[in-house]
């Protein structure tokens, strides 16, 4: 496997992946409806941050956007979201993009990354995370509602690069 930068090519082989992970509506917060035009306008990072990809054999595994959590005085903090193909989940896709970020991130000088949203739910996202050093800082009771689950809680997750 392979990950390296996003390229115009790449967004017909992203957006099945982008498309499934949306719909599904179990991990992420945007709109489930999201058009295409909107989520490759959301997806596809410009500098100063990064999208990349996860290939092996010419097929995308899924994918990564990084950059600032915030504007200004915030933008010292990274962020980042990842997405894996469907039938490759627990394959070690997604912790080889969340590492790959964190040494974007920290050779780009940033203090830390923190994850704004992530699904109480998401049980085995937010085992790689703690794992690749992510703590939870916080959770907002209730403010995620899962298509199953019904409503749970929204974990604010955070890795320190000091």
């Amino acid at each position: 496997m392979e990950i390296r930068q996003f390229t115009e090519d790449d967004w017909p082989r992203v957006w099945p992946i982008v498309r499934e992970v949306v719909r599904a509506a179990d991990t992420y917060t945007y709109d489930p409806g999201l058009s295409e035009e909107d989520a490759r306008e959301t997806w596809v990072e410009t500098p100063p941050g990064l999208t990349v990809v996860a290939v092996e054999d010419g097929r995308v595994l899924g994918t990564a956007k990084t950059g600032p959590n915030r504007d200004g005085p915030g933008s010292h903090v990274s962020t980042a979201s990842f997405m894996v193909d469907k039938d490759l989940r627990g394959k070690g896709v997604g912790s080889a993009l969340c590492a790959y970020v964190l040494d974007w991130a920290k050779a780009q000088g940033f203090a830390g990354m923190q994850f704004n949203a992530v699904a109480e739910s998401n049980v085995a996202g937010i085992r790689v995370y703690e794992r690749l050093g992510f703590e939870i800082v916080g959770t907002v009771p209730g403010a995620f509602e899962h298509p199953a689950l019904g409503r749970v809680g929204l974990h604010v997750m955070y890795c320190d690069f000091g």
